[in-house]
């Protein structure tokens, strides 16, 4: 298991994208960068049915748009502790992780969703959209403050979630 890891944003090969997850027991909220790794952009909500179907539509995701990289979000708990939600989300990533090879990295997403729901809010979408749009919404934040931090000095420092 790695602790500590180094990424830069050059590893992940030119032109590639960097694509988000927000997993959740129903839905997975996908987001995607563009490919200079600049912007996240919300992309779709997909239901999950059962973890085989949501696991190939991921990995047909990753192709589709050259993905170099996918950042899952870790629902830690508040206190910084891996609760049964964050044991889900790593348990369905080693399934993805399984059918690709392309790099994953864990990303905080603690409050995410909240920050998603209140950026929706504000741009004035109605509350009846908001459920359909949050999911896609939370991996765009996910995915964007992971941008932020590699922009921020050229590298970020993440931690692997410990094994369960």
């Amino acid at each position: 298991m790695l602790c500590r890891q180094r990424l830069r944003r050059c590893s992940t090969p030119a032109m590639h994208r960097v694509m988000g997850l927000d997993i959740g027991d129903r839905r997975i909220g996908v987001a995607v960068s563009d490919p200079t790794q600049t912007l996240a952009s919300p992309l779709k909500v997909i239901v999950r049915r059962d973890d085989e179907s949501s696991v190939l539509e991921i990995v047909a995701l990753l192709q589709q748009y050259a993905v170099g990289r996918l950042v899952i979000g870790l629902p830690y708990l508040l206190d910084g502790s891996v609760g049964e939600q964050a044991r889900k989300v790593i348990e369905f990533t080693d399934k993805i992780k399984g059918q690709t090879s392309v790099e994953v990295v864990m990303q905080d997403e603690r409050l995410t969703s909240v920050t998603a729901d209140y950026m929706l809010r504000e741009a004035g979408k109605k509350r009846n959209r908001l459920r359909k749009e949050i999911d896609a919404a939370a991996a765009t934040v996910i995915l964007q403050s992971y941008i932020d931090e590699i922009d921020a000095d050229g590298r970020i420092s993440q931690e692997s979630p410990p094994s369960l």
